[in-house]
């Protein structure tokens, strides 16, 4: 069960490594994101099935998801709902599912930022409170779980992203973006940083950096800024948003990523990019541990331009997240416990 663009790219290196297991997987595309860049694209390009279900609900209300998603449930009665991440497609889905007694599976299970002011937050709590079995990244989301009493399963497979970006960034390289270097890549979507005030002053130390940023713009922010008149500077060259591939390459070519993505923080990981993440606490805490990404309160963002510019990655940053293998132990775990 996807929703979002985050999740589209999770499930494509699961969907292949389900159907190498010979596990019939039954797709649903609950319509959270559904303008075509965010969406359509991804199912083109990472060559996913088409879902079953595509209920086109054009809402990110867990409560209205609800129950299409459990129209859809009752129709195919699966021995699981498989659900990604944090969204709330997630939070719907995993609900609509345990209405129903179908067991939930949940891929990056364990994650905890700390703050319950964020609802993805609140939504992976809710959903692993409620998951049969918890399909975990590494081992400190797996003592989190252990520390909160969880019921359910819980089975370290890595990370599906991590998947995703061995499988697709050589397809990803061999059309360079064409942006002049030296730039930065920039993102903002987060429902906090795009809170008209919040994002003014974001945008307003962004400009004054001093940076090159090459800046896909979610339809979120876009709106936000049309709306208020919140100015970018020459140095920010905005641009519409960009498949999985684009960004890859975006990504890879990038000297920084300033970002409040949680994909992104892992992605510019495994490429060796240094990255500043505009949030007060991330869910990846591991990599601002190891010194390669670094954390800006978008509330008072006045220490963005120098920040951007000490940002370094260590030279002895060690293996996060996963070798690459996560989806073949995700459809394992299922079969194993099916």
């Amino acid at each position: 069960m996807v929703g979002n663009r985050p999740q589209f790219i999770k499930s494509a290196p699961v969907s292949a490594a389900l159907r190498e297991a010979g596990i019939e997987e039954v797709g649903l595309h609950t319509g959270q994101h559904w303008d075509r860049d965010l969406s359509d694209v991804f199912y083109e390009e990472l060559g996913l099935p088409e879902p079953r279900h595509r209920l086109d609900l054009h809402t990110a209300d867990a409560e209205q998801m609800r129950p299409a998603i459990a129209a859809a449930l009752a129709e195919e009665r699966p021995d699981w709902t498989l659900v990604y991440g944090d969204t709330n497609s997630t939070l719907a889905g995993a609900e609509a599912a345990d209405d129903a007694g179908i067991p939930v599976a949940h891929v990056e299970a364990g994650l905890r930022s700390g703050d319950l002011s964020m609802p993805e937050e609140r939504n992976r709590i809710t959903v692993d409170a409620t998951a049969a079995l918890l399909l975990c990244p590494d081992e400190g989301s797996r003592e989190t779980l252990h520390a909160e009493g969880v019921p359910g399963r819980i089975d370290v497979v890595g990370d599906v992203m991590r998947d995703a970006l061995d499988l697709f960034l050589p397809i990803a390289l061999r059309t360079p973006p064409p942006y002049q270097k030296p730039y930065a890549a920039l993102t903002l979507h987060r429902a906090a940083n795009t809170e008209p005030g919040q994002l003014r002053r974001i945008v307003a130390e962004v400009n004054a950096t001093g940076w090159t940023f090459v800046f896909p713009v979610h339809p979120r922010t876009r709106h936000v800024l049309d709306e208020h008149g919140i100015p970018l500077a020459e140095n920010v060259q905005p641009v519409a948003p960009l498949g999985y591939l684009e960004m890859l390459a975006l990504v890879a070519g990038a000297e920084r990523v300033v970002t409040d993505s949680g994909g992104l923080q892992k992605e510019a990981y495994w490429l060796g990019v240094p990255c500043v993440t505009l949030r007060p606490s991330t869910e990846w805490v591991d990599t601002v541990r190891v010194g390669a990404n670094t954390l800006v309160d978008p509330a008072d963002p006045r220490e963005l331009a120098a920040t951007i510019a000490r940002a370094q990655f260590p030279a002895d940053a060690p293996p996060l997240y996963g070798d690459g293998a996560a989806a073949q132990r995700v459809a394992a775990s299922l079969a194993a416990h099916a």
